[in-house]
């Protein structure tokens, strides 16, 4: 079940102001947010961070879907979830030269299957957010990440900011392919229903995939679903 973006920026400010303090070894950072289980607003709030940070940044703010198949990002700003901007411009290759962090089993002589992914520049902001073209694997194709270090640094040369939005640990195993390559993993909750189990669960798949946890963003989803409204160090 699709579930709609919302625009969070209004409520995430003391969330910018704690990722502002994150150090990088390069002069990019990256963030991903990442949830136990689906449905508890992480896109909404990795999409809405990335506009935040991009509207900052003298350099590229890019916004790194891991959900590959579905491409959750492109299509809530394909759909106007954002406030004053407009739709995702024209397809640009995203393969930057290095070994993709997908792959296609099977597909290794198939050159044009390793550059599915592209990116678009959402009108009237300076980000950028990714898109897997999967309607081009042909049925019963598979595709699988892997770390792919080499993308990540290329990317990291070319941007201020990379957020990675990441789907739900019980819908797939993405994120912890990737948490290595982060600076920071924020771990998003549902206020008054994520178990402290769930949480304590999900740091610890985190860190044993050599990410690093720095906090939790509780969410929380009323009726009208407006408001993340705390920002916790996970220490």
């Amino acid at each position: 079940m699709h579930i709609a973006m919302l625009d969070l920026r209004n409520d995430l400010e003391s969330l910018l102001r704690s990722l502002a303090r994150l150090t990088s070894a390069h002069r990019a950072r990256s963030v991903m947010f990442i949830a136990a289980r689906g449905g508890e607003g992480t896109s909404s709030i990795a999409a809405s961070v990335a506009l935040m940070v991009a509207d900052r940044a003298p350099r590229a703010t890019w916004l790194v879907d891991l959900d590959l198949l579905r491409n959750g990002a492109f299509a809530g700003f394909d759909a106007g979830f954002a406030r004053g901007l407009g739709r995702p411009g024209r397809a640009l290759d995203a393969s930057l030269q290095a070994d993709q962090f997908y792959v296609v089993p099977g597909a290794e002589a198939e050159p044009s299957l390793r550059k599915l992914l592209t990116v678009h520049n959402i009108d009237g902001s300076r980000l950028l957010v990714t898109r897997f073209r999967g309607e081009r694997l042909g049925e019963g194709r598979k595709v699988q990440l892997r770390t792919a270090q080499g993308w990540w640094d290329a990317l990291k040369a070319m941007s201020d900011w990379i957020i990675v939005d990441a789907p739900a640990l019980a819908q797939s195993n993405a994120g912890l392919v990737m948490a290595s390559q982060m600076d920071g993993v924020v771990l998003v909750v549902q206020a008054d229903v994520t178990s402290a189990e769930d949480l304590s669960a999900l740091r610890l798949e985190i860190e044993s995939h050599g990410g690093k946890v720095i906090g939790v963003v509780m969410n929380r989803l009323r009726a009208d679903a407006r408001v993340a409204d705390r920002f916790e160090a996970a220490n």
